[in-house]
């Protein structure tokens, strides 16, 4: 049985393969063959984006949610987690997907379920369908031509899911990584190259990947409001003047912090399409890990 936890449990020939399912899901064309599964999910922390796409991916390709409110679960009334998701197991869901602000947790889980668990994103360590989507996006853009291309990842790197997991797999496929951020948001390992301005590498850039300042997950205040980082990290028209770089963000954007107004609504932004692509990868994930 496989589990998604991270963007390494699928090999580069696998993920190939998901995008050949996502691209055929992208014709949302009446599909039933996950019908009679029953998906359960199970998110800790707030989301709109994935486990909405999540719910429809699921829904598209016939098969039932059951989504948990666990402000109302046992585990308001003291049940642990492992004991939570033991007694789902039991009711024989043929897939569990998980989000929670506990690092490693959804691995953690792996040894009480019989059926896959799908990592919908762990603390500060991974988001892999986050991962995915947008290296479909990537690679839908430039026709599977990624090699040798080059992506800033700018802002809160240092507490991004969606930074940590995209280090990992953009290089898998050719794609040079490098970060963008203050000093305070900075990633503390060595061996992607960081800058402070924009303007020191956007020459050399076919992607930027913009990210929102994670606030809630720092101790401390950094910035006495966002628009004093919005000075120089923001993503505008003056920024990206007539190159052609594209531009992603996995969501929410902080409009005017992370992404200018005008940027939103520019064709090289594809943060919206994301969004598309999100259900699809996820269908084609579903499909994969269910149907084996």
């Amino acid at each position: 049985m496989q589990h998604l936890i991270r963007t390494s449990d699928f090999s580069k020939d696998e993920i190939l393969g998901l995008f050949d399912d996502a691209r055929e899901f992208l014709k949302f064309e009446p599909n039933e063959i996950l019908k009679g599964k029953i998906i359960v999910t199970l998110f800790f922390e707030n989301s709109t984006r994935t486990r909405s796409s999540f719910e429809i991916a699921a829904k598209r390709l016939g098969a039932e949610v059951v989504s948990l409110d666990v402000s109302t679960s046992s585990a308001s009334k003291g049940e642990t987690i492992f004991d939570t998701v033991a007694n789902i197991n039991a009711m024989k869901p043929d897939a569990i997907i998980i989000r929670h602000s506990e690092c490693g947790l959804p691995e953690s889980l792996a040894g009480y379920v019989d059926c896959p668990i799908i990592n919908a994103g762990d603390g500060k360590h991974a988001h892999p369908t986050q991962a995915l989507l947008d290296l479909f996006t990537i690679y839908e853009h430039f026709d599977g031509n990624t090699q040798g291309k080059r992506v800033a990842i700018v802002g809160d790197v240092r507490t991004s899911r969606v930074a940590g997991s995209n280090r990992r797999l953009l290089p898998r496929f050719g794609i040079e990584v490098c970060f963008i951020s203050p000093e305070c948001f900075r990633y503390d390992g060595d061996e992607f190259k960081t800058y402070i301005n924009i303007s020191d590498v956007i020459d050399e850039l076919d992607i930027i990947m913009s990210l929102r300042t994670q606030l809630e997950r720092h101790n401390q205040v950094y910035f006495e409001s966002l628009n004093e980082y919005a000075k120089d990290f923001c993503i505008t028209n003056e920024v990206m003047g007539d190159r052609d770089i594209l531009l992603l963000h996995p969501g929410p954007v902080n409009r005017n912090v992370d992404i200018s107004d005008e940027m939103l609504k520019d064709p090289r932004c594809k943060v919206l399409k994301q969004v598309t692509n999100g259900v699809a990868i996820r269908a084609a994930v579903l499909k994969k890990l269910i149907l084996g």
